[in-house]
């Protein structure tokens, strides 16, 4: 049973984020602060529930939340930085979005910088215990895998409407044949030592 609150603070936003280990593609972290009389029935850990319900929950989270932000930090940077500061990165970046400031944030992991001063805590699993978590790491994955299905249009051999960019044996195999695309991301080992490319 997902908790409503961890802090005992009114204004605590919930953070999170989806594509952390995919090849290709963007991060992207959401923040949420939901109301005190938040409920529904489907909300749960994006992972743990379906695609249909996880496209029901976005619109619903995004009309009964106190506020929400949404940020991608692109495959360049997702580079630039590495992967936990790109993750970290926009976390901050949702949490700026957010219209009303957070007295508190609760951080889906066990890594987080300190924004603005205001107090956090990081909890793994946190989106399978906490309804802002939980609520953050729906909108970062719809979010997400609506990009995804739309850069698939450009690059339909390596199927990311289904795999979203993860490193599935069908993605590494079109990595194999096609080379690689300008989404995917440079500094990720791309294919197992044995089957070496040509970058």
């Amino acid at each position: 049973m997902l908790k409503l609150n961890h802090s005992g603070f009114t204004l605590e936003a919930g953070t999170d984020e989806a594509g952390r280990g995919c090849l290709s593609g963007p991060v992207v972290a959401a923040a949420v602060i939901l109301p005190e009389n938040f409920h529904h029935d489907l909300l749960n850990d994006s992972k743990q529930i379906s695609e249909k319900k996880r496209l029901e929950l976005r619109p619903y989270i995004e009309k009964h939340a106190l506020a929400f932000g949404v940020s991608f930090i692109h495959h360049q940077e997702v580079d630039e930085l590495n992967v936990l500061q790109a993750s970290i990165t926009g976390m901050h970046r949702s949490i700026e979005q957010l219209s009303t400031p957070p007295e508190f944030i609760i951080v889906d992991g066990n890594k987080f910088k300190t924004y603005k001063e205001i107090p956090h805590e990081t909890i793994v699993k946190g989106d399978a215990k906490f309804m802002s978590i939980a609520a953050a790491s729906v909108l970062a994955k719809t979010y997400r895998d609506e990009y995804m299905e739309k850069i698939h249009q450009e690059f339909p051999q390596y199927n990311w409407k289904k795999n979203k960019g993860y490193p599935t044996k069908e993605h590494r195999e079109a990595i194999l044949e096609f080379g690689i695309t300008p989404y995917h991301r440079k500094t990720f080992k791309l294919l197992p030592e044995q089957l070496k490319l040509k970058l």
